[in-house]
């Protein structure tokens, strides 16, 4: 299979093309719930994780961006559901981390707003790579108790990741918002910077509008692109385009 393109069609088809274990790093945001049919096409998550299980590299690792939908007044689990799976078929749970948004699409009469999705780190085995972004403050730094204590001005940042969403704040590039759900460019960017390497092979398996892509694209990675839709296959081209230009 070749690096740095897009393939139309189902995943679990076009993965059979993809040796095992070559894949360094997966970061996606799956359809889920009412929204498991996308663009009229059906999302099969099992054969789906079975795949990406297989095409991972050991020590490479999963970002597993997804929420509940609320039916019948319940959230769904199917987030939890799904990361459950994916350690019964082998991979391990290495962090559950929480993209906060800036901001609500749908205001709520009887619960309180919801403002964030879940990023399940996924790795097989353990990660071969972390790359700590340090962007915390670190409340005491220099002398501390009448010694020299050098403490780094920021310190590693959390697992809850805050971000602006919506508008100019998930990404600059007018296209993306032709995909009714992309998530910011920085938040891609950030895992792809975090769990892999220059030159390494990052893949998006559900690729909708190129966010990954893109961001593995701009930070010297190789990347793979897959979709069901044609549509969302050429915005995604589409948006490396722009990405060349940048």
């Amino acid at each position: 299979m070749d690096l740095n393109k897009i393939y139309c069609g189902n995943f679990v088809d076009i993965s059979l093309q993809i040796d095992d274990n070559l894949i360094d790093l997966i970061v996606t945001s799956p359809p889920y719930d009412n929204l498991r049919t996308y663009n009229g096409y059906v999302f099969d998550f099992e054969k789906i994780a079975y795949e990406l299980h297989r095409i991972l590299k050991p020590g490479g690792v999963i970002v597993w961006v997804v929420g509940d939908s609320i039916i019948n007044g319940s959230e769904t689990c199917t987030s939890f559901k799904q990361a459950i799976y994916f350690t019964k078929i082998g991979l391990n749970l290495h962090d559950t981390m929480i993209y906060e948004k800036s901001g609500f699409a749908n205001p709520s009469s009887n619960r309180y707003h919801q403002t964030f999705e879940y990023m399940f780190v996924l790795s097989k085995g353990k990660p071969k790579t972390f790359n700590p972004i340090k962007d915390r403050e670190n409340k005491y730094t220099g002398i501390c108790g009448g010694e020299k204590s050098f403490r780094d001005k920021f310190g590693m940042r959390f697992n809850v990741w805050r971000y602006p969403n919506g508008g100019n704040n998930t990404s600059k590039d007018k296209l993306t918002f032709e995909h009714p759900a992309p998530f910011p460019e920085k938040l891609a960017e950030d895992h792809i910077l975090s769990w892999s390497n220059t030159n390494d092979i990052i893949m998006d398996p559900m690729c909708g509008s190129g966010t990954t892509l893109k961001m593995a694209k701009k930070n010297g990675r190789s990347y793979i692109g897959v979709d069901i839709s044609s549509e969302y296959c050429e915005l995604s081209k589409n948006r490396l385009k722009i990405q060349s230009k940048e």
